[in-house]
């Protein structure tokens, strides 16, 4: 926090970084935020809402490492998550409730949108601000009231009035951060995303797919309110409502190395957004459609593995997009036969549903179907994220940071399947061995000030001394500072010279 305690950073790793306020929100004042740091190799944006309870009587060590779904499970928490495509440097998020305890939020001038309800407004309510995952760093501004008399989303209008600002530096609003007793991380500088070219409205691309392709992938039975199935292999989005619930999902799991390919129907220029996609280990069959949220993003909250991503470009009619997740869990993207490299790490040590959203300009998709890496669309994908300058540096849900120190590939067996519910993904290999990869990095990943001398159990990863990795391992939820794998044990290892 700065000296101001109008600005805070986050330290290190994705999570752990729940602030408040530092005096109760009036029922219509809007909280404003400018987000002044993204960090593009994490996934999630802000988490934003309200508690009933003061702060000030929080003891920050029994807070969470996530506003959601860990926080919000407690009586007197109430927050979402942000759509990570609002989560950019420079945008100012306003947020409020009203007397019926519904929250609404807007993105600079936009218009008000509903964000979630279920608030108690008969408490006094502090402002809770979880600094999470792309989003690193925010600025609190002025608050501004909204009239009570503005009550329809979509149509507020923000009055400054500065009769109601307080002005003395006592009672402005502030926001206070627990000591995360982290230091700042040392990320190694990823390769920048290489520009997807683009190409002419309605052309058709049916020339870039394989001579053969598989016809047995279906879209699931199960999909969201506003989706319509035309036939077996092909969706459409209802264009009645603004926020719609818009999933569908593959028939059956993906196979290792198969490439799906999902072509643009039809889109409307006009409209902004573009296509979510991912993965899931969760059958679909296992779901409701009740269950299907709005946004996408908030399933990774799930007790499954989620992992989600947002096709970057905007998307015509006719583009044919192609899918595939590789032996190593990596999911890679092509866009009309060029490579957009790998977008996400995934666990594919289980079966693996695809899955999409219809947004904004995609009205209709259809499954062309499937082919094996022989046949794959494009030239071939770096086997790593680091091994082409054409791998993307912006990582979706799922993805840790970048690796800061080396391991010992292959260390007590092969490592076990399976992702904590609350960790974004286990990495499926250690990296190199030191024998390979060169020196070894002697600086404790936590405390940086001891000699790394530990093995985490069962990712294999070497990046503590033996001190910090017994605190980590008394941690709820504890997970490798690499690859948030579940740390099953830690051992201390001894050189030879």
């Amino acid at each position: 926090m700065d000296t101001t305690q109008k600005a805070v950073k986050r330290q290190a790793s994705f999570c752990n970084a729940i602030t408040f306020s530092n005096r109760p929100i009036v029922i219509y004042e809007q909280v404003r935020l400018k987000i002044t740091k993204k960090q593009c190799c994490w996934s999630g944006a802000l988490r934003l809402g309200f508690t009933s309870k003061d702060p000030s009587r929080i003891n920050p060590e029994t807070l969470p490492k996530y506003a959601c779904p860990d926080l919000v499970s407690q009586s007197g928490f109430w927050a979402k998550a942000l759509p990570e495509e609002f989560a950019n440097e420079g945008n100012i998020i306003a947020f409020w409730v009203d007397k019926k305890g519904r929250v609404f939020y807007r993105v600079n001038d936009s218009a008000a949108m509903l964000f979630f309800s279920g608030v108690r407004t008969t408490e006094p309510l502090w402002a809770l601000i979880d600094v999470y995952g792309l989003t690193r760093g925010v600025q609190l501004l002025d608050s501004e009231i909204i009239p009570p008399d503005c009550l329809r989303p979509r149509s507020f209008t923000a009055i400054r009035r500065p009769s109601l600002r307080r002005e003395t530096e006592d009672t402005r609003l502030s926001v206070s951060l627990c000591d995360l007793n982290l230091q700042e991380e040392n990320f190694h500088v990823m390769a920048a995303m290489c520009p997807i070219p683009q190409n002419s409205l309605n052309s058709q691309h049916s020339h870039l797919l394989p001579s053969q392709l598989e016809s047995d992938l279906r879209f699931h039975q199960l999909r969201g309110a506003h989706i319509k199935i035309l036939d077996e292999q092909t969706v459409a989005r209802l264009e009645h409502a603004r926020e719609e619930r818009t999933l569908v999902f593959t028939s059956r799991p993906l196979r290792i190395n198969e490439t799906i390919f999902v072509k643009i129907n039809k889109s409307n220029t006009s409209r902004t957004g573009t296509l979510s996609y991912g993965v899931t280990t969760c059958d679909p069959s296992s779901l409701r459609p009740s269950d299907l949220p709005y946004n996408p993003e908030s399933l990774v909250d799930r007790k499954e593995f989620w992992a989600v991503c947002r096709v970057l470009v905007p998307l015509q009619s006719g583009d044919i997009l192609g899918f595939m997740v590789n032996s190593e869990g990596e999911l890679h993207l092509s866009h009309n036969g060029a490579s957009a490299g790998m977008q996400v790490c995934v666990d594919c040590s289980q079966p693996l549903w695809m899955f999409f959203g219809l947004h904004g300009a995609v009205m209709q998709i259809r499954v062309l179907g499937s082919t094996l890496m022989t046949e794959r669309l494009g030239p071939s994908a770096p086997s790593s994220p680091t091994s082409s300058p054409n791998s993307p540096s912006v990582l979706c849900n799922g993805v840790s940071d970048p690796i800061l120190s080396t391991s010992v590939s292959g260390l007590l067996g092969s490592s076990l399947s399976g992702t904590a519910p609350n960790s974004p993904v286990s990495m499926p290999e250690s990296p190199l061995s030191h024998s390979i990869s060169g020196s070894w990095n002697d600086e404790c990943t936590i405390c940086y000030e001891n000699m790394v001398d530990t093995v985490i159990y069962s990712c294999g990863h070497m990046c503590l001394c033996y001190m910090c990795g017994l605190k980590l391992k008394k941690m709820a939820n504890a997970c490798c500072p690499i690859c948030r794998r579940a740390i099953k044990d830690i051992i201390k290892t001894y050189r030879s010279t």
